[in-house]
């Protein structure tokens, strides 16, 4: 019997038929959606007049657009609230669970799909959002699609796809002190650039990578789009299991045991073939921040920007232009430069993990009077363990305070919008020109260094404070 990677079990086991020359066609076990994409694939399927073929296969949760304070009030922007409401309308009329404002299970939908156990070893999921790779941490096919194919899920819950080629990422070694899941995976981006990736579905091997919890997993995973790869995926062991269970919509009892026994055999068999492998040392990395404005500019936070003599002449001009962008210069370190906002939150970095990593840092400590910082849970239970842990009451202590879950900052499709010219150190997965509002620039951190630059006002290496 041939050896099979991972990914190639789980994409194997749902292809439902050939098409001889062109695509796989491949059932979806999981379908999420969120206000964005989804209201044209519902005006599809209506102008059709399609039904959703397995409502049940489908949760939805407004995210993006949706305010970060008073979610009890009715959404002032028009065209967010028209979104949401338009959302829970189809919902309602196709027999959708949805998790709405205010609801205990409402956040951010690459939040929420894990915490409340609809994510699952073997699965495949989608979602129209580039991020759903974020899903792949549990050995899950996950991947973003298109409003056409969001449709196409609708109506058949399966989907046409040609089968993307494998990469092995390996990461073995120790993180040191102070670097997280986020460093490693801005370490791999930097290394390979934003089109790395491109036409691949990666797995994460390596002891640094198993030695991650499913938080630091599910970060790396959810950055895998941003170096060009389909999705990314790791295979799921004991970690995985201990998380999975007991969670809403996990596998209960027998059924438990089944699963848990089928999970087992979810790796890449030895001798496996990958079309392109990569290995990288955990003793190599230390505390990243973005200079640019593409993820893959990232640099180690005591390094310095390239010099102008290390840069391909094919890539000069973009390269000027991102620095011209954010008024850095060639050769130059940006520590200690200033920084205007700080952002926690997003599908990357909005876990109770997070927060919890940003508020051991600033304990005992106080905002920087310079700083505006947006602390937002990626869910209504992220924010309730957070006042259940008693976090709240130390960012309060320390000047800060806990918004409501929300794409939040993200992206700038909602109110908390960074204004032109003014930087943001933020736990978010993009820094393209104007990701959070016009004229924006952005650094890509890590909660702990976003914490070092709350405390400074300025960028600082976080592990000053460990």
């Amino acid at each position: 019997m041939k050896a099979k990677t991972l990914f190639d079990k789980v994409w194997d086991a749902h292809v439902v038929e050939h098409v001889e020359g062109g695509p796989n066609i491949l059932y979806i076990d999981k379908h999420l959606i969120h206000e964005v994409t989804s209201p044209q694939a519902f005006s599809g399927l209506n102008a059709r007049g399609l039904k959703v073929f397995r409502p049940e296969r489908t949760i939805a949760t407004p995210d993006h657009n949706v305010p970060t304070v008073n979610q009890d009030l009715p959404i002032v922007d028009m065209e967010s609230r028209t979104q949401v409401e338009t959302l829970k309308a189809n919902c309602e009329k196709n027999q959708i669970e949805m998790y709405g404002l205010n609801h205990p299970n409402n956040g951010i939908v690459h939040v929420v799909g894990p915490e409340l156990g609809h994510t699952q070893p073997g699965m495949t999921l989608v979602c129209g959002d580039s991020h759903t790779s974020t899903h792949g941490a549990f050995g899950a096919v996950a991947f973003g699609i298109g409003t056409s194919e969001v449709e196409m899920v609708f109506a058949t819950q399966c989907i046409m796809q040609s089968k993307p080629k494998k990469m092995r990422i390996t990461i073995d070694g120790e993180l040191a002190k102070g670097v997280s899941a986020k460093d490693l995976t801005l370490y791999v981006i930097a290394q390979l650039g934003t089109g790395g990736a491109t036409g691949y579905f990666v797995e994460y091997a390596g002891s640094a990578v198993r030695s991650l919890s499913m938080e630091g997993r599910m970060t790396v995973c959810n950055m895998s789009i941003e170096m060009g790869a389909r999705g990314g995926m790791i295979a799921p062991d004991e970690t995985t299991f201990e998380y999975v269970k007991g969670r809403m919509h996990a596998p209960k009892g027998e059924a438990w045991e089944q699963a848990l026994e089928k999970w087992k055999t979810l790796k890449t068999d030895e001798g496996a073939v990958f079309d392109k492998e990569y290995t990288f040392r955990a003793e190599d990395i230390e505390p990243m921040i973005t200079y640019g404005t593409n993820p893959g500019m990232g640099m180690g936070i005591t390094a310095s920007v390239p010099a102008l003599a290390d840069i391909q002449a094919s890539e000069l001009p973009s390269f000027k232009k991102s620095l011209a962008y954010m008024d850095y210069e060639f050769g130059r370190k940006i520590l200690g430069k200033k920084v205007d906002y700080v952002f926690i939150g997003s599908c990357t970095n909005g876990r109770i993990e997070d927060l919890r990593a940003f508020a051991a840092l600033v304990k005992g400590r106080q905002k920087a009077d310079s700083i505006t910082a947006w602390i937002v849970p990626g869910s209504k239970k992220v924010e309730k363990q957070a006042i259940e842990e008693g976090l709240v009451e130390i960012l309060e202590e320390a000047g800060f305070e806990l918004r409501q879950p929300g794409c939040s900052a993200c992206l700038a499709m909602n109110e908390d919008k960074v204004p032109a010219g003014k930087y943001c150190v933020s736990t978010s997965n993009r820094n393209f020109e104007g990701r959070q509002g016009p004229g924006s620039r952005t650094l890509l951190a890590s909660p702990l260094t976003a914490a070092a630059a709350a405390i400074t006002g300025v960028i600082t290496d976080p592990r000053e404070f460990l």
